[in-house]
């Protein structure tokens, strides 16, 4: 990103003529100082300092020599005042042609634009005038609104780019609401793969609580959402709480369930654990005394009433696995742990989650193992877990579980370990392989630094990834 988006001084001509002479840095340093256009103009051959006509034209850019009309850019208090050029921005836009030099152009010199943030818009100018891109997190959502407004359509491409690969549990629902608004579909498909892999981190993160009614009920009627109900039904009491202050409500249980109205029935109280409904959606006052006497019957009585929430629990998704070996060793072999680390590095070509590793057993009967599995980016933890489990004494892999699925990003090489404690007569894979394909995903595997129990890409622990995608 540049260190200055949005430049405050204009950039005017030098004062002096001896353009042959004066170098590049000596303009820019007279632009600081010199506040007279008219004056500079008559007397200075700055064209000549700039060899291409996008260096010349970016010298343009929120500059008021020869500015032919004016935008009043933001909303009521906040504005700010910016300089145009009729030509450049008609060349760069179908609106500014259709507004400067269409059959119904109107000759004003000044426009205002109080749906605009300032930023956004020099933003959009910017890329205009100078072919230059400049985004950043803050204002890239203000940015893509300019751009769809004025029919930017690179610029606005460039936009969604830079959400999709900013994109996260903690904003993926706040991007599905502006994704539908701003009618991108690329968007809003990558959207729903992170709210359905990690819903329980986007269901509760802040932004979950920012969207509004519409996205709420598309979210609680997805099917594929990964998620505890109980998890969906505090979350939906989260947002019920903002929306109560949105609507300058007192947010008592009544508003709660004022503003949620139909949308309760989309959460799928009946499907919860029963100690998680006892404990919780039924002691939380949303609920009328019948609807938690019904649920409560559903749940124990032979003949079940009819209820209005649906009783289907969600399918949520079905996670896949990579298997690196072709084969695996056991018995006449020893594979000794003592607290040694086995690890492998992978990257894959498209975006997955990691849920967690299938790890092998004893092969001396069953037997428990104590594991700490851990990823890493770059040498920095993303996810560690200790967790035990249990093996059969088969040559099956037993998965453990990440506390939640990690987001993986393509052409990235991550690192996957696992301290193990346990039976120290066990499997072990051999024949592995350094590209794998599962399903659309590619993974390619390579030697880990961290590995110093033997572990590779030939053999050892760590036979399965498993994953979302």
């Amino acid at each position: 990103m540049a260190a200055e988006l949005f430049p405050t001084k204009k950039l005017v001509p030098p004062a002096s003529a001896s353009s042959s002479t004066t170098s590049i840095q000596q303009y820019q340093q007279q632009n600081l100082t010199n506040n007279n256009t008219s004056t500079a103009q008559g007397c200075c051959n700055w064209q000549g300092l700039y060899p291409t006509i996008r260096e010349r034209n970016s010298v343009m850019f929120n500059n008021e020599m020869m500015a032919d009309v004016h935008f009043v850019v933001g909303p009521p208090g906040g504005t700010q005042r910016v300089p145009g050029h009729k030509y450049v921005l008609a060349v760069g836009s179908s609106v500014f042609h259709a507004m400067f030099y269409g059959e119904l152009a109107e000759d004003q010199d000044e426009i205002r634009i109080p749906d605009v943030e300032p930023p956004s818009f020099l933003a959009m100018l910017k890329y205009i005038y100078c072919d230059e891109i400049d985004l950043c997190a803050d204002t890239v959502l203000a940015t893509l609104y300019a751009a769809k407004k004025y029919i930017v359509p690179h610029l606005a491409r460039a936009c969604v780019n830079f959400l999709e690969t900013s994109l996260s549990a903690k904003n993926a629902c706040v991007l599905l609401s502006q994704s539908c608004l701003f009618e991108e579909p690329d968007l809003t498909q990558r959207c729903w793969e992170v709210i359905d892999a990690q819903a329980e981190l986007a269901l509760r993160s802040e932004g979950f609580c920012d969207i509004d009614t519409q996205t709420l009920e598309s979210i609680l009627r997805r099917e594929t959402l990964n998620a505890k109900e109980m998890v969906v039904f505090e979350a939906a009491l989260n947002w019920a709480e903002a929306e109560c202050q949105r609507q300058d409500l007192s947010p008592t249980i009544e508003n709660k369930r004022l503003v949620l109205g139909k949308a309760i029935y989309l959460i799928r109280i009946p499907t919860m654990a029963l100690e998680d409904f006892a404990n919780g959606a039924a002691q939380s006052g949303v609920l009328t005394l019948n609807e938690t006497n019904d649920i409560f019957l559903w749940y124990t009585a032979a003949k079940k009433p009819e209820l209005l929430f649906c009783t289907k629990p969600r399918k949520g998704l079905a996670p896949q696995r990579c298997h690196r070996f072709q084969s695996c060793a056991y018995r006449s072999n020893q594979w000794r742990y003592r607290g040694r680390c086995d690890s492998i590095q992978f990257a894959v070509d498209k975006r997955v989650f990691i849920a967690g590793f299938g790890l092998y057993g004893s092969s001396c009967g069953s037997a428990e193992y104590s594991a700490k599995i851990e990823l890493k980016r770059q040498g920095v933890p993303m996810a560690q877990r200790i967790i035990k489990y249990f093996s059969d004494g088969s040559s099956s892999t037993f998965p453990v579980w990440f506390e939640y699925p990690v987001q993986i990003e393509p052409d990235t090489f991550y690192t996957a370990s696992v301290v193990l404690d346990g039976n120290e007569l066990s499997y072990f894979g051999q024949e592995g392989m350094t590209e794998v394909q599962c399903g659309k995903v590619t993974f390619q595997f390579q030697c880990s630094s961290d590995s110093t129990n033997g572990t590779g890409v030939q053999g050892g622990q760590i036979p399965e990834l498993i994953f979302y995608a």
